[in-house]
């Protein structure tokens, strides 16, 4: 760690250039190019790809499922696909700074093992053999940092005190993509930090790419990976996927392992993060949490809830919706939260899914929940039990400020006493069950129970940056600790996404919301939905976001990705 009297300003400084001279020379861009990279609105496709060769961008605009495959198969080898998505990653944050760690040496010196392991037994290690596989930096990788944006950690390992144990400890996930054949290139960042600044929506620098996860959805936008590993206390994997049209899965806390991770306010175990897979398909999504539950992580860590993965959930509710005439999916749909109204554009694909869904012959009703506040105003209580101690604790270390937008709602204040906190618990426990009864009840019509509920993961699609004013669409789901996974579904067009001059709010927050909403500005953002099942339903979640988003596709008006 740091131990100069350097300022926060020099150490942040000294850390980014660090960052850019783990890039190879022959990777870097000239001043000219970045400026005309920069001063793009949408830095998808071309703006980036240009850089590479043709060879690069046929392996990068592949899914992790096919990489797999030919990597097994000898029409690639890992070597190969690591040195295509290093060197993508270092074009994209060169021009949209989103990484906190590269360490592609050694992520080349480890293909290489790998193909000289094939090439010896004549098979591959495991399920992601040869796969890049980027991380969030809460993740501890051997040999290098984990700041989490914190100036006071560079050179050590956030929340590590113990000096001896600096780039020496790993975390638990980080061990089990390394046990499955996984290759480690980088870590992403939290998007608005003092090291890397604000990281921008690849579609759309106007907007953000959402957070805290939102490095990863970068990347996977521009093509820099195609399976990641974040975290989600309150939208975080989900909210990054929906604003760069990606996907995601927020697993239910326990279904995947947290132990030796990096974590703000760790002690705080009511409303709890989890980690979640992000990718550029569902498929590698869902290849992601098979081989991570391949190394059965509850044996090593006793947290996770042993739960191998049930190819039987999945593929029932696959064949149920792949087949709609025999018995059909019944999903709910909220259109809104009770609180503030969605944009036009995120209500226009809303409309589209459901649409999608009946006309492939499947149930749609909609969902009026228990007023979602109840278990949102825990949660939020919670997050910031501490008082935000924990927070001002590692600025402490360095002397940096709170980054701007944050200041008023992440300010120094005084704990809440041990029993309020106990009396949050018990509320948050009751919304839960109130929430499951309603969920119950849903089947007293039809004799049929919901499966899933479609629903906005913002009311905005993406944001821009510093008018995020309403995050409960997302926060509900932790407030539950239910399974949620994310879909791109269209992206806003000004064209069919007017201003409507007369709708009412129903509140000031709703008004400022509605207001904030500008067609021009939001015109090419992505709309992401997401699907959420109950807990520990992550198959049967990723399924039906399988079923749901082949049916957008077949009605062609979807975003056009991959399954």
């Amino acid at each position: 760690m740091t131990t100069t009297t350097d300022s926060w300003q020099q150490k942040a400084a000294a850390k980014r250039e660090a960052i850019s001279a783990c890039i190879p020379t022959e990777w870097r861009l000239s001043p000219d190019q970045l400026k005309l990279a920069e001063g793009k609105r949408d830095i998808t496709g071309p703006v980036i790809q240009q850089f590479l060769s043709d060879e690069e961008k046929r392996i990068v605009n592949l899914d992790s499922v096919p990489i797999v495959e030919a990597i097994k198969n000898g029409k690639l080898t890992a070597v190969q696909v690591t040195k295509a998505f290093c060197h993508t990653a270092a074009i994209i944050h060169q021009i949209n700074p989103c990484l906190l760690e590269i360490f592609f040496d050694k992520a080349v010196a480890r293909a290489q093992e790998l193909d000289d392991y094939q090439s010896k037994y004549g098979r591959t290690t495991g399920p992601l053999h040869g796969l890049p596989v980027s991380l969030k930096d809460q993740f501890h990788v051997k040999g290098v940092d984990t700041t989490m944006g914190y100036v006071g950690w560079i050179g050590g390992n956030c929340g590590v005190e113990d000096a001896s144990q600096t780039h020496k400890i790993e975390s638990e996930i980080t061990r089990e993509f390394l046990e499955v054949g996984a290759v480690l290139y980088c870590k992403f960042g939290e998007t608005h930090n003092h090291i890397l600044g604000m990281t921008y929506n690849p579609h759309n620098r106007n907007l953000s790419c959402g957070g805290s996860s939102g490095g990863e959805a970068v990347l996977h936008a521009l093509r820099g990976s195609t399976l990641g590993m974040g975290t989600d206390i309150g939208g975080s994997v989900r909210i990054p996927a929906g604003f760069c049209g990606t996907f995601s899965l927020k697993p239910t806390p326990e279904r995947l392992s947290y132990k030796d991770t990096a974590n703000t306010a760790p002690g705080q175990y009511t409303c709890r993060s989890t980690v979640g897979l992000m990718g550029t398909s569902l498929a590698g999504v869902d290849l992601g949490l098979r081989a991570l539950l391949s190394t059965k992580p509850w044996v090593h860590d006793p947290a996770v809830v042993p739960i191998p993965y049930r190819e039987d959930v999945y593929n029932a509710y696959l064949a149920r919706g792949m087949a709609a005439a025999g018995r059909p999916l019944k999903l709910g749909i909220v259109w809104n939260d009770g609180m503030v109204e969605p944009h036009p554009p995120i209500l226009r694909g809303l409309r589209l899914l459901a649409e999608a869904v009946r006309n492939a012959g499947h149930k749609v009703v909609d969902w009026n929940p228990p007023p979602v506040s109840e278990g949102c105003d825990v949660h939020r209580h919670m997050l910031l039990a501490d008082g935000a101690h924990d927070i001002h604790q590692q600025l402490r270390r360095s002397g940096e400020p709170l980054v701007p937008g944050v200041a008023e709602e992440l300010k120094l204040r005084e704990p809440r006493p041990l029993l309020e906190t106990h009396d949050l618990t018990l509320k948050g426990l009751a919304y839960e069950i109130k929430y499951s009864d309603y969920w119950n009840r849903s089947g007293e019509d039809d004799g049929q129970i919901v499966d899933a509920v479609i629903m906005p993961l913002a009311p905005t699609a993406a944001v821009v940056p510093g008018q995020y004013y309403h995050v409960e669409y997302s926060r509900a789901g932790n407030a539950l600790n239910l399974a949620s996974a994310v879909i791109p579904v269209t992206k806003a067009d000004k064209s069919q996404d007017p201003f409507d001059k007369g709708y009412e709010p129903r509140s000031d927050l709703d008004r400022k919301v509605w207001e904030s909403y500008d067609p021009e500005i939001y015109d090419g953002a992505p709309v992401g939905l997401q699907i959420m099942g109950r807990k520990f339903e992550e198959e049967k979640v990723l399924a039906i976001a399988q079923v749901v988003y082949a049916a957008l596709l077949r009605e062609g008006k979807g975003a056009k990705a991959t399954l």
